[in-house]
């Protein structure tokens, strides 16, 4: 089969709403990275089986998938054909980080009524000017999968104070466009380098350099769709130039950071 990839990307004008991504792939293979928001998914065609804290996940027929922010995940397609998918990614004023645990005992939601509202959805967002509807129902959606996620918060058990791992995320996360040495990190943090990188991958199932470079990219197609050229995108992200923002965002996203621009000017405006 040959390889076919398609990716459509736009900001939605709709509170709460930070991306809208629609994609088909026949071959691409997301590597293992993070958002910094929630990512509502539905798969139109084709299946995509991903990993999600240590857990074999997939995404069956008619089923909605809710990947919570900062809990690193990858992706490939199941089938042969590939998959077809719609993402809206939602910021922590729909869902806050109380409901990040229970997300991730079970991010794959088997109710057909969620699954049409969400394709309901995605349909109004492609038509500027019907932005109450939008709100409308994304209101109830959000209510709905906080129905799903209620029950499961009032069994967990109540989380550890961050350690030396969340120090470490805090720090990447502080020096997002600066960066930071590993030594450094270490001298701040009062830890041995090589302690801090299997403390971090054990903690979050992620390399620190892989946590900074996917949220690097993360920052980028913001930037890119609010209108940013590459060039400045890659700046403002923390990359040291366009070719090296290209490589990682075309490993993750399977398209360059020109090509996913051009997708946001046409649409959502």
């Amino acid at each position: 089969m040959v390889a076919r990839q398609h990716v459509s990307a736009w900001r939605p004008q709709v509170p709460g709403g930070v991306e809208v991504f629609h994609a088909h792939f026949t071959e691409h293979t997301y590597p293992m990275h993070v958002h910094d928001v929630w990512t509502l998914l539905i798969v139109d065609d084709g299946a995509v089986r991903y990993d999600l804290d240590r857990h074999a996940r997939g995404t069956p027929h008619d089923t909605v998938s809710l990947l919570p922010p900062q809990v690193p995940h990858n992706g490939s397609p199941s089938t042969s054909q590939g998959f077809r998918k719609r993402v809206l990614y939602l910021d922590l004023s729909q869902l806050d980080e109380r409901y990040i645990g229970p997300a991730v005992d079970g991010p794959d939601l088997a109710d057909p009524l969620l699954r049409r509202r969400v394709g309901q959805l995605h349909a109004t967002l492609a038509h500027p000017g019907d932005e109450l509807e939008a709100e409308s129902r994304l209101a109830l959606i959000g209510e709905r999968l906080r129905d799903h996620l209620r029950p499961r918060l009032a069994d967990r058990p109540r989380q550890s104070a961050p350690g030396l791992a969340h120090a470490l995320r805090e720090l990447l996360d502080d020096r997002l466009r600066h960066g930071m040495t590993l030594d450094a990190a270490a001298q701040v943090l009062h830890a041995h380098p090589t302690h801090l990188v299997r403390a971090f991958s054990a903690a979050f199932g992620i390399a620190p350099h892989q946590y900074l470079m996917a949220r690097r990219v993360e920052r980028a197609r913001r930037l890119l769709l609010d209108g940013r050229t590459p060039t400045t995108a890659a700046t403002e992200a923390g990359f040291c130039d366009q070719s090296h923002l290209t490589r990682h965002f075309k490993r993750l996203l399977g398209v360059t950071p020109g090509r996913y621009a051009g997708t946001g000017r046409t649409r959502g405006r």
